[in-house]
């Protein structure tokens, strides 16, 4: 299937200072990078139960999302600001905690499944699954079981670090998402850099020491 253009990102997390650093809402971090990048600032709209900025990127209008709903409640927020501005769920980019990655690895998805996703579930419950997502990853505990506890907590500083820096690869490519559509931009998002260093012997000393 071919996307529309992206019109909104929505950033998938959890409201409140106690979710602020937690794994489950590197959605959330992605919208506040792209805020950060591009100006603007959030706002509160009951309408929606959402913080809500629009931004200029590259000469181009982009809305940003962040549901106030809770996680597996996200679903409301965004079909009420959909409909309101009358989008296509295509035209809407989540951006989600991804347990099937590891840290450090960001990646681009044309829809499918909701992967267990609480947040994801109750969006395609909503809208139907026929939407791009952005997957950060943030590792799996091992266990099923501790899921819930594994993403409610925060990272260890260096997979944090890991994490943040895949947000920032990530707002850095959405300029061609939204000037030359999904496909380019997942070619630039998923290709190694070719300056990008070999990875060094264990044992060997990192210079970016905590």
């Amino acid at each position: 299937m071919e996307y529309p253009p992206v019109k909104a990102i929505v950033g998938l997390g959890n409201p409140g200072d106690r979710y602020a650093d937690t794994r489950h809402n590197a959605g959330f971090w992605f919208v506040d990078e792209l805020v950060r990048r591009h100006g603007g600032s959030f706002a509160y709209h009951k309408r929606f139960d959402a913080e809500v900025c629009r931004v200029r990127v590259d000469g181009g209008e982009l809305w940003l999302v962040k549901p106030h709903s809770y996680m597996n409640r996200s679903g409301g927020p965004v079909r009420a600001f959909m409909d309101y501005y009358r989008m296509k769920p295509g035209e809407i980019l989540v951006a989600h905690d991804e347990l099937d990655h590891p840290p450090g690895t960001v990646r681009l998805k044309e829809g499918g499944g909701h992967g267990g996703h609480n947040g994801l579930r109750d969006v395609s419950r909503h809208i139907g699954p026929e939407y791009p997502r952005l997957r950060i990853g943030v590792g799996h505990p091992g266990q099923r079981d501790e899921v819930t506890d594994y993403v409610l907590r925060r990272a260890p500083a260096g997979e944090e670090r890991l994490i943040r820096e895949a947000v920032d690869r990530a707002a850095g490519v959405m300029p061609v998402l939204l000037e030359k559509g999904m496909q380019q931009a997942m070619n630039r998002l998923h290709t190694k850099p070719a300056d990008e260093p070999a990875k060094k012997p264990a044992g060997a000393g990192d210079e970016r020491s905590e």
